[in-house]
């Protein structure tokens, strides 16, 4: 048997750029003719410091998710406010995830480079003074609210893409797997609070513009914390003992690095059809129990703001406590077989997005005829959903070398909001403002028409389900060749040799 490089890949054409540095005081930087850049802190972090940190990023990481679902809880009051139909309606949506995923690349080049504190701190602010921004628009004036929450995914962008990243540098093995599903215990949670908390403040005050001015104050106090209490840790800290030095490489590098790892092609795929399906029923379902409860006589339409927001409340909730439950459960799950199923991770995601497919699918057909039941075969479906939350984000952490995880987060981003979440809410919008058209004085077939529409996320969960078995079938190799990379060495193929009298394949 001899051993040598993958076949199509020579030492040349895969660069590791990583070299440990066990002695001495850790340095990272990009370097460039022998120069080192030390901006991240080359002081050892205490665990104690390290636990603070994720404290402040989980805190950050709640009113990002708060935010971007407090336009949902309050959407019969603004659609009453401006006079505005589904699709126009979903431009909210839209163009949030829009700035948001076409940024996310630029954020993700900038973290692998530059001091990631900072960026956080600077996107922070932005999204700060536009989220407060949008709460003053006027009547008159949709199309600004519009603009600004275009300016609100450009601060939520230099965030999600970074503060995954410090937390993977922070720990590593099992506590870095614990520390991200805390982390990502907080996108079901926040989204939850959002529809809550923005629909109390907006019955409480009656102006809905209000429900979009708690997150800023809430968010200024985050920007304290964030400056003082959150470090820069060395990239791959926790990967290599005492840090890694880099070499200079090049963005098309690390794309095509990227693009070779079949167990991130795939599982990107998956997140854009579980993007597209969150994004979708995040959006609009209490629009379309509250027009269910219409259809069958439970509740007069609304026709002056505020209108009735129970269905938020109660979707809230469900977030909330499914969210929790989802990835606490995935957590447990992944940590009792990862070592008996060395693919356990993708493959719990895959039957997370298959199981909670059927349950959807009855949850919207059952809302003409019995909310409560509505309500529980949603709670089930978005408990399997959120099992995938924390898995995934762990999975991109150990399939990628620690200097293009930055990367890898926001191209995973770029790619599961272009074709996921970015459309969908205005996608569902549009199908429903067309079917509506049919009988647009008819209280039922408006509430027919945006149940067709969302009819479309079971089947896109199906899909979703399906990329995350694909990603089973070469998690393992791209996993061990990440941790080879990683510690300097090139992955190793077995090649077979040739039997006399024919040629190796």
């Amino acid at each position: 048997m001899e051993t040598g490089p993958p076949a199509g890949t020579s030492s040349r054409d895969e660069k590791t750029h990583l070299r440990s540095n066990s002695k001495g005081t850790p340095h990272y930087g990009t370097i460039a003719n022998g120069q080192v850049d030390n901006s991240p802190e080359t002081t050892q972090i205490s665990p104690r410091r390290a636990y603070i940190a994720v404290a402040v990023l989980c805190y950050v990481n709640l009113l990002n998710y708060m935010d971007r679902y407090t336009i949902a809880g309050v959407l019969q009051s603004i659609q009453t406010y401006f006079g505005i139909n589904d699709s126009t309606s979903g431009l909210l949506q839209t163009v949030f995830i829009c700035s948001f995923m076409l940024l996310a690349p630029v954020f993700g080049y900038l973290g692998d480079r530059y001091n990631r504190k900072l960026i956080m701190v600077a996107g922070l602010a932005v999204w700060i003074g536009t989220t407060l921004g949008s709460s003053f628009v006027t009547k008159s004036y949709f199309w600004v609210l519009v603009l600004m929450r275009a300016f609100v995914g450009t601060g939520e962008a230099s965030y999600c893409t970074v503060a995954p990243t410090i937390i993977g540098d922070l720990f590593s093995d099992s506590k870095r797997t614990l520390m991200i599903s805390f982390f990502y215990i907080f996108i079901p949670v926040g989204s939850g609070l959002g529809y809550i908390v923005g629909s109390t403040i907006a019955s409480a005050t009656g102006d809905w513009s209000w429900a979009l001015r708690l997150n800023p104050i809430l968010g200024a106090f985050g920007l304290v914390l964030l400056l003082f209490l959150t470090p820069n840790p060395p990239r791959g800290a926790s990967d290599l003992q005492g840090g890694v030095q880099i070499e200079r490489t090049s963005y098309l590098e690390d794309i095509k690095y990227l693009l070779r790892n079949r167990s991130f092609v795939w599982s990107s795929l998956g997140v854009t059809a579980m993007a597209f399906v969150t994004g979708a029923l995040a959006f609009w379902t209490p629009t379309f129990l509250s027009r269910a409860r219409v259809t069958m006589g439970l509740r007069p339409p609304c026709e002056k703001e505020p209108c009735d927001s129970s269905d938020s409340y109660i979707f809230g909730a469900i977030t909330v406590v499914t969210g929790i439950l989802g990835v606490s459960l995935g957590t447990w799950i992944s940590g009792r077989l990862r070592d008996r199923v060395p693919n356990a991770d993708p493959l719990i995601c895959a039957v997370g997005m298959l199981a909670s497919a059927p349950c959807f699918f009855i949850a919207i057909i059952l809302a003409s005829t019995s909310i409560p039941a509505t309500y529980v075969f949603i709670g089930i479906g978005e408990t399997l959903l959120s099992l995938n939350w924390a898995i995934l984000a762990d999975i991109l952490l150990y399939v990628v070398v620690p200097t293009r995880r930055a990367t890898a987060e926001a191209l995973q981003i770029m790619v599961c909001h272009l074709f996921g979440d970015a459309g969908s809410p205005y996608l569902l919008g549009a199908i429903s403002d067309a079917l509506s058209k049919y009988d647009p004085d008819s209280l039922t077939w408006r509430f027919r028409s945006l149940e067709y529409s969302v009819l479309i996320c079971p089947f896109i969960g199906v899909l979703g389900g399906l990329f995350f078995l694909m990603t089973a079938l070469y998690i393992n190799e791209d996993r061990k060749a990440a941790q080879l990379l990683t510690t300097g060495e090139p992955p190793v193929q077995v090649v077979p040799l040739a039997v006399e009298g024919q040629p190796v394949a």
